[in-house]
């Protein structure tokens, strides 16, 4: 519970929808790296390929948008973390799926801040299992006010 914790603390994802298990590094420079245990039980493998059930490629792009929030979040609003804030993604380039994920697999993500031009974030993001990559990932990402602030 105490990763969960140093996540939600910094970002507004909740389960079920917190796809971030544990943060295992983060560097001042601009990148992060996260861990996210692809569990079994999860009822979306009812559904998607039963009989040989697959990750769906949006939701591991989901880990790493995710990630992508803890990075801005542990870099520049180290205070307070995204309280005030939400993250939104505003742009997805060049996804490339390259090997399924399936139920028990370990997802290692690591996000790289490239830029940022005024209040936009580019990132990019790789996930990978077993040490071979098996999504990549263009994307931007800016912050809005919390309903919660209006």
């Amino acid at each position: 519970m105490a990763a969960e914790k140093q996540i939600t603390d910094l970002i507004p994802h909740r389960s079920p929808f917190l796809w971030v298990d544990r943060i295992t590094s983060f560097e001042d420079e601009g990148s992060i790296t996260t861990e996210k245990l692809i569990n079994a039980d999860l009822d979306l493998f009812k559904g998607h390929y039963p009989d040989n059930p697959i990750m769906p490629g949006v939701l591991l792009c989901e880990i790493i948008f995710q990630t992508g929030a803890l990075l801005i979040a542990k870099m520049v609003l180290a205070d307070n973390g995204l309280q005030k804030n939400v993250p939104v993604i505003t742009r997805i380039e060049r996804a490339k799926f390259k090997r399924p994920v399936h139920p028990g697999d370990t997802a290692v993500v690591k996000v790289v801040l490239k830029e940022i031009i005024s209040a936009v974030y580019f990132l990019k993001g790789t996930l990978r299992v077993g040490g071979k990559t098996a999504v990549q990932v263009g994307f931007s990402c800016a912050l809005i006010k919390s309903l919660e602030d209006e």
